[in-house]
């Protein structure tokens, strides 16, 4: 057996490592209280009736536990969960082998929906309905339609983007949820009972360092208790307090407010680079060296939520807040655009 490369280790060690906090049932699912009891109220339902669950749309931003709330929605209902992704599925074959496969109300999960072929999402369209599907055999004159019948599942899509999703397709899910960023108390005790299970010791000024700077979001938290983690291990007899906390989230250069050392870079870049904007995603990514879809869905959203920069129809510009956490001061050309 070939030993993995070191890149392939370290993804093992985190899957391993998310595997380990990911919630399996709702009870230990914290946050997104809303999503949940709406969630739970519809499984009780369905099971209650005997029947599969209605197909679910998760949306929000990366991070917020739309891969979990699949896999809880399974063992809630009792089975199997087949997971896959948009760009995996190329062509109206691979899903239909996929849908073919499934047992009697079975979860499959789509993750990054929005970025299916759209000819293979017309597919989809009459096996979430009608729960059959609709190959075509052979070319030319010697083309048929085989029509597949599949067993009753329930499609569950998770979207990063779900302004890209079709109409047509949105239609189909009869329970569409949004996710939203965590609070800085839902994310401390995520982060209290995530210690717990990697059994680290940890106060509750020390979670509530490391959940005020996660950017409102669950995956954020966990890695940087990792990092903590390593920290208190060398330095702080394995134990984190606010202080440990503090010393171990500077050295990663990881602010108060959560901004990181990308998220300096792009406001550096639109307040130095581009006189505070308005500029381009495009070319704040070519400035800051990073993928525009990159800037676009893991770092803008937090700025602009939080009020660093704003998005115009003429490209993104600084906000007051991006000039004080950089020690600037607006121009007065600047100034005019608030």
């Amino acid at each position: 057996m070939d030993t993995p490369r070191p890149s392939e280790e370290m993804n093992q060690r985190n899957a391993s490592f998310d595997n380990r906090l990911r919630p399996v049932r709702f009870e230990e699912f914290l946050g997104q209280q809303k999503v949940r009891d709406r969630l739970m109220l519809a499984v009780e339902a369905a099971r209650g009736r005997g029947e599969q669950l209605d197909h679910v749309l998760l949306s929000g931003p990366p991070g917020l536990g739309k891969t979990t709330l699949a896999y809880i929605l399974g063992e809630a209902m009792g089975v199997h969960v087949k997971a896959t992704s948009g760009p995996v599925i190329d062509k109206p074959a691979d899903l239909a082998g996929l849908l073919t496969s499934l047992e009697p109300g079975d979860i499959v999960f789509i993750d990054e929906i929005h970025r299916m072929q759209r000819t293979v999402e017309e597919y989809l369209y009459s096996a979430m309905e009608d729960f059959v599907i609709d190959i075509m055999i052979d070319q030319g004159p010697n083309a048929r339609s085989v029509r597949l019948e599949l067993p009753r599942f329930t499609l569950v899509g998770a979207t990063t983007r779900s302004g890209l999703i079709s109409s047509p397709l949105r239609s189909r899910f009869g329970l569409q949820n949004r996710l939203d960023y965590y609070s800085h108390d839902e994310l401390a005790r995520i982060v209290t009972r995530s210690a717990g299970k990697l059994g680290v010791e940890i106060d509750a000024r020390g979670a509530l360092e490391i959940a005020s700077r996660s950017r409102g979001t669950p995956r954020i938290a966990n890695n940087l208790l990792r990092r903590v983690r390593d920290y208190a291990q060398v330095r702080a007899d394995n134990r984190i307090d606010g202080e440990v906390a503090d010393r171990a989230l500077t050295l990663l250069e990881i602010d108060p407010q959560g901004l990181d050392e990308m998220d300096i870079r792009i406001l550096e870049a639109i307040v130095a680079k581009f006189n505070g904007g308005p500029v381009g995603v495009a070319t704040i990514a070519v400035a800051v060296g990073e993928e525009p879809d990159t800037v676009e869905e893991v770092y803008e959203p937090y700025l602009i939520q939080e009020g660093y920069i704003d998005r115009t129809p003429k490209g993104r510009v600084a906000l007051p807040k991006a000039y004080e956490r950089l020690g600037m001061k607006p121009l007065g050309r600047q100034d005019s655009l608030f």
